[in-house]
Parts: C-alpha cells; sequence; structure tokens
C-alpha cells in the first residue's frame, strides 16, 4: 500500500477548513445585509465546523520503543484532534505525520469534527465591519460562539483517558488554538503569521531599542533575514529608509506585550516579546504562544544579584527555580521540579563566551549558574528577615518576576526554554538600583545582553529544532503530536 502524503493531508484539511469558514463568513456577511439567519439544516449538517484529523494505530503487537521525544505512539488506539488554519501550520503538521507514518503502521482520515467555527474567529478587517453594531447574543443564537467549556488545557495538564476512548493527536485543539491566536493578535500589536519559531523575552523596553538596532543592520547586510516587523505592523527591509525613525514611531505603546519579528524562511527567524514585569504577564503570553509550537523560548532580563561577589553587569545562567510567583501553583504545584534543557544551557554558555569574547576563569566570574527565585512581590526587600532566610535555605544566586513563570510554563507546555539575566542591582548589599547607576548599567550591558540571546537562537536554530524537543519534557502518556 502506498504511503500518505502529508502534504495532501494538509491539502485536505486546508480545503476542509476554507470550506466551512468561506460558508460560516458569507452567513454572517447576509446576516448583517438582509438579517436573514442561517439554514438551521445547513449548521446541523456540519457546514460550520472544523476539518479534523483521526489517526487509527492497531499494531500486531507492542509499539517500537522509539526513543525521541515526540512523532510516537505509546498505546494502540484512535487518536482525533481538530485542527485550525491548517496552512498556516503546515510545517509542523507535516513533521509530525512524515514521523509517524515512517515508524509505524498508521491509517489517516481526515473528516469534519463536531466542533463549529465560532464566528469571531473567522470576521476580520478584511470582511469589513458590522459585527460591532449586532447584540452579541442575537449573534450567539444563529451563529457558534466561544464556549469556555469548550476551551481549555486538560490535556496539557496531564488528564488521563478512558481505555477505548479516542485518544488526543496533540495538545492543542482548534478551538483553544483560536482561542490563543486571537489573543496573541491583541496583546502583542502584529499579526500571528509574523511569529517566528523561536522566541526571546525581555521585561524592559531597552532590550527592545537594541534588538531592532542590531536587526536593522543585519537587515543591511543581507543574508537569511527577510524584514522586521514591529508592533502596530510597521516593516523594515535592508533597504528601508530611515528605519529607525519609523521603528520608534509606531504605536507600540497600544499594545501590552508589544511584539518584534525578524523573519527568516520557514518563519526560523527571532521573535521578541517585551512582556513587562511579573508573573501574571509571563503566564499570559506563554499560555497563547504555546499553541504555535515554538521550538524554544529564552528569557533575557534584569535581575537583583543576591551573592556578594556579584557585580552589576554580572549574568546568571538560571539551573533551578524557587518559584515564589505563585501564578501557576493550581495548574503545576511548586513540588514538581522544573529542570534545566541541557541543550539550551550549553548554547547560552557558549553564546555567553563568543559575544563577551571571554572564557575559563574570567567568563566564570561574569557569568554564574544557579537557582533564581521568581516572585510575585516586587517589594519583597520590605519582608527582609523573611525573604532573607529563604534565599539562604534555597541557596539562590539572583531574584526576578518572570523567570520560573516563563520555564515553568514552558515545562508544562512541552517548549524548551532556559532563562539568562543581567544583574542590574544588588539590593541585599546596599547597591539598590538608582536612576543614575541604573543609566550606566543600561549603557554597557543591554546591548551585549540582547546579542547573546540572539546568538543562542540563532545557533539553535542552525542545528535544528528537534534536538531541543528533550524527553524530560514528555510524560508517558502524551499525545503524538510535539
Amino acid at each position: 500500500m502506498k504511503r500518505p502524503d502529508p502534504n495532501a493531508i494538509v491539502d485536505q484539511l486546508q480545503a476542509m477548513y476554507a470550506e466551512a469558514t468561506g460558508a460560516l463568513g458569507d452567513a454572517l456577511a447576509r446576516f448583517l445585509e438582509t438579517g436573514a439567519p442561517p439554514d438551521s439544516a445547513f449548521r446541523e449538517a456540519g457546514a460550520f465546523c472544523y476539518p479534523e484529523l483521526v489517526v487509527r494505530y492497531d499494531p500486531d503487537g507492542p509499539p517500537p520503543p522509539i526513543s525521541r521525544a515526540f512523532g510516537k505512539m505509546s498505546e494502540p488506539g484512535v487518536y482525533v484532534s481538530s485542527i485550525t488554519t491548517p496552512e498556516y501550520f503546515r510545517s509542523y503538521l507535516v513533521e509530525q505525520l512524515e514521523l509517524l507514518l515512517r515508524d509505524y503502521d498508521i491509517e489517516i482520515e481526515v473528516r469534519r469534527s463536531t466542533s463549529e467555527i465560532p464566528y469571531a474567529y473567522v470576521w476580520d478587517d478584511a470582511r469589513g465591519t458590522g459585527l460591532e453594531d449586532v447584540n452579541p447574543a442575537e449573534l450567539a443564537r444563529w451563529f457558534p460562539y466561544p464556549q469556555l467549556p469548550n476551551i481549555g488545557d486538560e490535556v496539557v495538564d496531564g488528564e488521563m483517558f478512558d481505555p477505548g476512548a479516542e485518544r488526543p493527536l496533540a495538545l492543542f485543539d482548534a478551538q483553544r488554538t483560536d482561542f490563543s491566536l486571537k489573543r496573541l493578535a491583541h496583546y502583542t500589536g502584529t499579526r500571528v503569521a509574523d511569529f517566528q519559531r523561536y522566541v526571546l523575552f525581555t521585561n524592559y523596553h531597552r532590550y527592545v531599542d537594541a534588538f531592532c538596532e542590531w536587526a536593522v543592520n543585519r537587515l543591511k547586510e543581507g543574508g537569511r533575514y527577510s524584514r522586521l516587523v514591529v508592533a502596530g505592523g510597521a516593516s523594515i527591509k535592508g533597504d528601508t529608509k530611515d528605519a529607525e525613525a519609523i521603528i520608534e514611531a509606531s504605536p507600540w505603546r497600544r499594545y501590552q506585550m508589544p511584539a518584534y519579528h525578524l523573519e527568516a524562511p520557514d518563519r526560523s527567524g527571532i521573535t521578541l516579546v517585551n512582556i513587562g514585569v511579573g508573573p501574571s504577564n509571563a503566564k499570559t503570553i506563554t499560555d497563547h504562544l504555546a499553541v504555535l509550537r515554538p521550538e524554544c523560548w529564552l528569557m533575557v532580563g534584569h535581575c537583583g544579584g543576591l551573592r556578594h561577589s556579584q557585580r552589576i553587569g554580572d549574568y546568571v545562567l538560571a539551573h533551578a527555580y524557587l518559584r515564589d510567583d505563585h501564578v501557576l501553583d493550581a495548574i503545576l504545584p511548586p513540588d514538581i521540579p522544573v529542570p534545566p534543557i541541557a541543550e539550551v544551557q550549553v548554547t547560552l554558555q557558549q553564546a555567553a563566551a563568543a559575544v563577551t569574547g571571554e572564557s575559563g576563569e574570567a567568563l566564570k566570574r561574569r557569568l554564574r549558574t544557579g537557582t533564581v527565585v521568581s516572585t510575585d512581590d516586587r517589594n519583597w526587600e520590605l519582608r527582609y528577615s523573611v525573604t532573607a532566610r529563604r534565599f539562604n535555605q534555597s541557596r539562590a544566586i539572583a531574584i526576578d518576576m518572570e523567570s520560573a513563570t516563563i520555564a515553568a510554563n514552558g515545562f508544562r507546555m512541552r517548549v524548551p526554554y532556559g532563562v539568562l539575566l543581567c544583574v542590574s542591582d544588588k539590593p541585599l548589599h546596599g547597591e539598590i538600583k538608582l536612576p543614575g547607576a541604573a543609566n550606566r548599567f543600561y549603557e554597557r550591558a543591554i546591548g551585549e545582553h540582547i546579542r547573546i540571546g540572539i546568538a543562542t537562537l540563532e545557533q539553535l536554530a542552525a542545528e535544528g529544532g528537534a534536538a531541543l524537543h528533550s524527553r524530560k519534557l514528555r510524560a508517558f502518556d502524551e499525545p503524538p503530536f510535539r
């Protein structure tokens, strides 16, 4: 029997998705124009439903012991997931299907699901205006709408499935994915299509300035990067005049977590998101970015140094986290270990050596590995008697407000993660961040720090994303897709 072509399977998914979104969009336009609701029989027939990918696996014997982290079947059964925007996810879907088809005797079916596409996910500016003038309750009477019971992270959070039941093929189904796609555009001020597969997070806008300056210079040199897309939609290419002025004039201030995308083929470039300060933002953005299945995300930001020997401008490479951020406690309890990802740790250290020009003992004096505390209390210094004892017990070397959240949600969402922080103050040792000292620190450290993050992601992209996906991110009972 001829092996199915993964690209042809995605073509089927895309055709079915386009048919459903087209029917839903036309019905909405007709309703806005004439007041005529969609025919109930038409809707009951599934005209507005997502496509669904079904994989049937019924081996003659136990599954083969394949050691990779994803693209494998742990149990015989029927695996099902609804799919949204198949063309956007083509590379991801093809990769997953190729692995399964290569190593397993499986049957694949594309069919219409029973999950309807909410109307808000297909109506956009390209179709014009009008929805905002209609009572939402009236729209919900005639059209599918987002329903929270249908949008959740039960698969991600390890819900077990009854023997014999259909099992999830992927971590996120179509409704959960579409929910996050819309949120990403809202929070970051950029199109989802512009997001790259390698992600940097920062918590200060000056890192954005340094990233954009570096990106503009790289675009002028030519090479693998094609353009820089900034929050608000401005696009910068190598021959763009007054690029810096265009970037500064962009309406990035309108967005809670503005994003900047240095684009490369197959979305292998770099996305930078300024998540601001605090674990809530860190959880929010990673909850939504995870549906894009990025290859890696890194945090590059500031921290307070907790050791006397540290200096302002030194680096902290996190290899463990004291999770005092609390934002994930209910879904990933603090007693669950969040391990370092060896491939990311090694590459971060190599990039630090390359960018700083230091090695051996000189590099060790500037870059320390250790435990990072992430707190949800920016004024933790006012509880010194409590926090000092906790720092001593944990052997922590730095404190911030986002890193543990970024790492823990990466672990939870099966996205490789890493954290490299830069010491901006030493509150336990009398070096408190003051305006003058802060400015000198910014001038010296930020450009170098962001280049280390960029160099790390460039090296990981050159080596290929598959090597990043450690088996320590996967449980014993996992969906086949990454």
